[in-house]
C-alpha cells in the first residue's frame, strides 16, 4: 500500500510530482513567508529565459496556473535542483 505525505511537510523527502507552486516554491525556501518564496522562485525562472521558455512555451501549462505539472516540475528540478 503506498502511503502519502502531507504535501506540505518540507522534511519529507522530495519526490517529483504535479504540486501547488506555493508548495514547491515552499519547498525551495522553507525559511520565508509563502509570499517571499513564490516571489524568489519566480524571480528565478524570470531570470533564466531558457528555463522561462521550456517552462510555458513548450506545454499546455501557463504561468498563471496555480500549480505546476510533473512535467515543470521535472525541468525545475533539472535547472534548479532538488529542493
Amino acid at each position: 500500500m503506498k502511503h502519502f505525505t502531507d504535501p506540505y511537510d518540507l522534511e519529507a523527502p522530495f519526490e517529483p510530482r504535479a504540486c501547488l507552486k506555493e508548495e514547491l516554491a515552499r519547498r525551495y525556501n522553507p525559511c520565508v513567508t509563502k509570499r517571499t518564496a513564490m516571489n524568489k522562485l519566480n524571480a528565478w525562472i524570470r531570470h533564466n529565459p531558457e528555463l522561462y521558455r521550456r517552462l510555458y512555451d513548450e506545454g499546455p501549462e501557463g504561468k498563471n496556473d496555480i500549480a505546476f505539472s510533473l512535467r515543470q516540475v521535472r525541468l525545475l528540478v533539472e535547472y534548479l535542483g532538488e529542493p
